[in-house]
């Protein structure tokens, strides 16, 4: 790693992020897995239990409130920083408010106050990723995405696994304020947290807010194709993720012990993936390593298709497994780059939630085709044709490749000068 790479490892911008990444994962598996242990574990019927799923529907609405937190600034710590204190607080107070009320006899009262927890953590994500876009320079922000990527999925191991141990020992309620203690802590961490440099102007008016990131972003010549790339770029790699565990246990034979050892060791290379497709960013700039990541994403699926012929091998699921989650992190630290790269500091809330929010939708939208196809061709075909999947996104990201690594929104432009920011740390 160069002296260059080692210094925005450093920059306390780009350390930030962790414990950010954090505070934004915690009250996920809070508000989904480990709720659901919790209320399988207290004899709540597995009706109720899978009505509480629809309490993660916030996180995939949040953009139909985003431009309020663009319009609005709190009086305190500025635009971004004000909101992440103001939401961060508010949802430590809501899962205390869960460990106190508990399943018991109303259930529905737990649910409640789960569903106004993810509201209020899904507001934290939009003010998140709204600061962290505003706040890393262009050079810091592949590796920037792969350290809150990081803290990220660290939150995630902490609020479920940990959570799960935790409430063995020391019971349900417990465990929730032991969670909700630590979201209050990570105010430290706001308070701390460097203002960006480009805050940004915020929106005169409601409608601006509303309006704005839309017309705004298809004032540019490049949006159409920006768009179908967020699309596209992970298509492949969502396709072939939307089965995989049916695949492992189901369609190969393996133990559901071997498939969550596996998950571990997948998690590990996901996390060694993002931060070596962080710092290979700073060298490589946005257009190669969106490309030599996409091809190895796309590549990926392929080690499934060889584990489907070789059946029941274990070597061979471990490469696979290693190979696709290893090829997965490094795309996603360029793919969230290069959504940063598409914001208009004005807006940044609206247009991150809603360009996050397609990418998401389209993976959504995987599963039902999925399973048909494996129904009609078997699981060998099945990932040769997520890898066919994967190569119109490679094919739209070489034709916009004069684009990428020179774009810049046009608030962004003013601000810059059109030059790349300075690496100075801060």
């Amino acid at each position: 790693m160069s002296q260059r790479q080692w210094v925005s490892f450093a920059n306390r911008r780009v350390a930030f992020m962790l414990p950010l990444g954090f505070a934004s994962g915690l009250p996920l598996a809070l508000t989904s897995g480990t709720l659901q242990a919790w209320l399988t574990i207290a004899g709540v019927d597995l009706r109720t239990v899978g009505i509480f799923t629809l309490v993660g529907l916030p996180y995939t609405v949040k953009f139909l409130w985003a431009p309020l937190m663009d319009r609005f600034v709190p009086p305190w710590l500025g635009r971004r920083r004000g909101w992440m204190v103001a939401t961060q607080l508010a949802v430590a107070a809501g899962l205390t408010a869960m460990a106190a009320t508990g399943p018991g006899d109303r259930p529905w009262m737990l649910g409640i106050l789960a569903l106004a927890v993810a509201f209020l953590s899904a507001s934290l994500d939009i003010v998140f990723d709204a600061y962290r876009t505003d706040v890393l320079q262009p050079q810091e922000r592949g590796l920037g995405a792969a350290v809150w990527v990081n803290g990220y999925r660290l939150a995630l191991v902490v609020a479920g696994a940990v959570a799960l141990v935790l409430a063995d020992s020391i019971g349900w309620q417990r465990t929730y304020w032991l969670m909700a203690g630590l979201m209050a802590a990570g105010v430290v961490t706001i308070l701390l947290s460097p203002e960006p440099a480009d805050p940004g102007k915020p929106p005169q008016s409601l409608m601006e807010a509303v309006w704005g990131p839309i017309t705004e972003f298809f004032s540019r010549p490049e949006a159409v194709g920006f768009l179908l790339l967020i699309v596209l770029y992970k298509a492949g790699d969502a396709f072939a993720a939307t089965l995989s565990t049916a695949f492992l246990i189901g369609g190969i034979g393996f133990t559901a012990t071997d498939v969550g050892l596996m998950r571990g060791v997948g998690i590990a290379a996901t996390l060694l993936g993002a931060l070596v497709g962080g710092v290979a960013m700073a060298r490589m700039g946005l257009f190669r390593a969106l490309l030599a990541f996409g091809v190895l994403q796309a590549v990926s699926n392929l080690s499934f298709m060889a584990l489907a012929w070789a059946g029941k091998n274990y070597p061979v699921m471990v490469a696979a497994v290693v190979f696709e989650n290893f090829s997965g992190g490094m795309g996603t630290s360029a793919f969230v780059a290069f959504v940063m790269s598409l914001c208009d500091h004005r807006y940044t809330a609206t247009q991150f939630a809603l360009l996050s929010s397609l990418e998401a939708l389209g993976r959504v939208l995987l599963g039902r085709p999925a399973a048909e196809l494996v129904e009609t061709v078997g699981w060998g075909q099945f990932f040769f044709v997520t890898f066919l999947v994967a190569l119109p996104g490679l094919v739209l990201l070489w034709r916009l490749r004069g684009s990428l690594d020179n774009h810049r929104p046009p608030e962004s432009k003013r601000a810059t000068g059109l030059a790349p920011a300075s690496p100075a740390v801060e």
